[in-house]
C-alpha cells in the first residue's frame, strides 16, 4: 500500500489512505464515509486476509454503493489472490466467511451484514482490475 500511495501522491493525485489523514479525536467512520463519498476513484487492494476484516468489508459495501449511486470508478487490485476467489468467496474468502457466520450466528444485526458483504465482493470481483498474483 505504501508504494502505491507514494506513487500516486508523487504524481499529484490526492490520495486518501485511512490511516494517514485522521487527526486525533476525529471519528474514523464518519471521516472514512465522507472520503469514500467524495472520491472519484476507489482502488481496492484484495489480499488473502481481506475478508477477515469486517472493517474492510464494510468499506467495500460503501464503495460499491457509491459506484452505483454516483458513478464512482472502482479499480480492484488482486494481490496474491485470484479475482474468482473474491467473486465466488472461495479459498481464504470462504474461510473468513465461515468465521463471520459463526461469530454472528446469534446476532441478527450482524448476520444482516453478511449478504451485503458477499454481494459487494461478487460485484467487485466482476470488475476489470489488476491481477498481481505473481
Amino acid at each position: 500500500m505504501s508504494h502505491l500511495y507514494q506513487s500516486l501522491d508523487h504524481r499529484g493525485i490526492f490520495t486518501f489512505l485511512d490511516d494517514k489523514r485522521f487527526e486525533n479525536g476525529d471519528s474514523i467512520s464518519e471521516e472514512l464515509v465522507k472520503a469514500i463519498e467524495e472520491s472519484q476513484v476507489a482502488i481496492i487492494i484484495f489480499s488473502k486476509n481481506y475478508a477477515t476484516s469486517r472493517w474492510c468489508l464494510n468499506e467495500l459495501v460503501k464503495i460499491m454503493e457509491c459506484k452505483t449511486q454516483y458513478g464512482q470508478t472502482v479499480i480492484p487490485v488482486f494481490y496474491d489472490v485470484y479475482p474468482s476467489h473474491v467473486r465466488n468467496q472461495i479459498e481464504s474468502f470462504k474461510e473468513a466467511f465461515v468465521k463471520h457466520e459463526s461469530r454472528y450466528k446469534d446476532d441478527v444485526e450482524g448476520m444482516k451484514k453478511v449478504p451485503g458483504w458477499r454481494n459487494a465482493l461478487t460485484a467487485a470481483g466482476n470488475l476489470k482490475g489488476y491481477d498481481i498474483s505473481n
